[in-house]
């Protein structure tokens, strides 16, 4: 066991022991702290209830499953939902494709997020879109998919990448999909592609309070991209933490390790370390 391994584990149980979780949240402003496993894909593939395990005892409080999660039965997201519930780790969010929104679809991802015990379904990318006429169809997708998934006590989220900061005719997509989306459609943040199109993400967090429920904790450098680890690129964490926390209305964060130079668990742990050192 790693030294980072150790000291995860110890700033969890001590936190866990102190109070429950729900009370943390609520009372004394405790945002659970989670992985996105697009971070561990590939352990995940090889086995995932042992990956599942190695996370929650690094001292991960919750998990988010990314578009392969859809085919899944309802027997097997059930198993899932068990094993989550053992290690006493929640998943509060899924990462979805298009087929997630589709009337063909919802169903079913609403079926699996049920069981799974989620808040929201998330758009995790819109396709392959080039102009506003596309971007203004996808918004009225994600409104029609939430009024829908809304009587199931779900909403939906819509997750960025660089392309949604890039102009098109003059307009940023994401500012068309924050002002004509349901105020009930989280926004998700991913700090990395903001910071790497040149954009401000405390700027952005300020401009929507309380859109902002989770965020994608993901460093960028202009040197490694998004091989370096948490804390380790050009994002202003304390900031950005301050104005998630303040005015964006945040649940739950996410740690998202795209790449790096050591093995996909080991990052993710000395990326929790990290977080906790940097957060507290």
């Amino acid at each position: 066991m790693s030294r980072y391994e150790r000291v995860s584990r110890r700033s969890f149980v001590a936190a866990m022991a102190a109070v429950p979780l729900a009370r943390l949240v609520a009372k004394d402003k405790k945002i659970p702290i989670g992985l996105e496993l697009y971070s561990v894909r590939d352990e995940l593939k090889k086995d995932q209830p042992a990956t599942l395990q190695a996370v929650a005892k690094m001292g991960y409080q919750c998990v988010e499953f990314f578009a392969p999660y859809y085919d899944w039965t309802a027997d097997e997201a059930k198993q899932v939902r068990k094993q989550l519930n053992d290690l006493g780790i929640k998943c509060y969010s899924t990462h979805n494709g298009l087929q997630s929104f589709t009337p063909e679809g919802l169903g079913k991802a609403i079926e699996l997020n049920k069981i799974l015990g989620t808040q929201y379904i998330v758009l995790a990318h819109p396709g392959e879109i080039s102009t506003l006429d596309e971007w203004r169809h996808i918004i009225d997708v994600l409104n029609k998919a939430n009024r829908q998934m809304s009587s199931d006590g779900l909403h939906a989220g819509y997750h960025n990448h660089d392309l949604e900061w890039k102009p098109v005719d003059g307009q940023k997509p994401i500012e068309l999909i924050a002002a004509n989306t349901d105020k009930s459609i989280m926004l998700q943040l991913d700090v990395g592609t903001c910071l790497e199109t040149g954009n401000d993400p405390v700027a952005w967090i300020e401009q929507n309070p309380g859109r902002i429920r989770s965020l994608h904790l993901k460093d960028w450098s202009p040197q490694k991209g998004y091989r370096v680890l948490f804390g380790e690129g050009i994002a202003p964490w304390k900031k950005i933490f301050a104005a998630a926390e303040s005015t964006g209305g945040v649940e739950y964060y996410l740690i998202e390790q795209e790449g790096s130079d050591y093995p996909e668990l080991e990052a993710a742990d000395r990326c929790l370390v990290a977080y906790r050192n940097l957060h507290g």
